[in-house]
């Protein structure tokens, strides 16, 4: 069921703009990005509920759960409530002091046991250990593509044995043909969730050059240069995914 209703809706491109800057993660959709996200990304839900279990699943007595670009903390709140009695901490960063204002907002709304500790900090800057539970949700396709590789490398050092990683992105095709009909679905998705044509436009020319996607074979790729033996898709709607990388023992 679509939940953006409790939310401000999100209108920022209902207005034609003489010139669309780059789109930011700052107050103006730290407002409006729980509506933004659950008209924008199908599966969506789904994805939350998932990371959820394989918290459940995975996370390890004793060791640190990371939510990497957190945004407003709904990864960390799914984990949280999987993760109660194992002693383990969550530590949470985004590089939005906007956004991790309002994510403290909606963590102390929910009462947990579990320690959160929230950071406005650089991912790719940021020290993992004792990790047995990464999440990237949505994040990584915002990270320059030349740094990508040393940060999975980072958390792949930093996860324990049998610890996981849980990436979520956008997708491209190289098979042109297969693109344009993914992409046609996606956009009459935005369509049915009320966006209009202009709006679709406007946040399109927003993202342009700081949305840069990769393809399914780029991640497993980049998954397998870094020392994962186990990864792949667990969860695919359109032009969206999210991956599961295992750590061996």
């Amino acid at each position: 069921m679509n939940n953006s209703s409790k939310y401000n809706k999100d209108t920022l491109y209902a207005q034609a703009h003489e010139a669309i800057g780059a789109f930011q993660f700052d107050e103006s959709v730290v407002a409006v990005f729980p509506d933004m996200i659950q008209r924008s990304v199908p599966g969506y839900q789904t994805i939350l509920a998932g990371i959820g279990e394989l918290t459940q699943q995975h996370a390890q007595p004793h060791s640190n759960l990371y939510d990497l670009g957190c945004s407003l903390g709904a990864a960390t709140l799914t984990m949280r409530r999987n993760v109660e009695g194992k002693q383990c901490q969550i530590i949470a960063l985004d590089n939005s002091e906007s956004m991790i204002k309002r994510a403290q907002e909606y963590l102390h709304a929910y009462h947990s046991e579990v320690p959160v500790h929230l950071h406005c900090a650089d991912m790719t800057q940021f020290k993992i250990e004792n990790a047995s539970v990464v999440v990237i949700n949505f994040t990584l396709q915002f990270i320059d593509p030349d740094q990508r590789e040393a940060l999975l490398k980072t958390i792949y050092q930093g996860l324990n044995p049998g610890g996981i990683l849980i990436v979520s992105e956008k997708l491209h095709f190289e098979d042109d043909a297969l693109q344009t009909s993914i992409e046609h679905l996606h956009l009459q998705f935005k369509r049915a969730n009320g966006y209009s044509e202009l709006e679709i436009s406007q946040k399109r020319s927003s993202l342009e050059n700081v949305l840069i996607t990769d393809t399914e074979q780029d991640h497993l790729k980049r998954f397998k240069k870094v020392g994962f033996q186990s990864a792949g898709i667990w969860f695919q709607a359109y032009n969206f995914a999210s991956f599961l990388a295992i750590k061996a023992f």
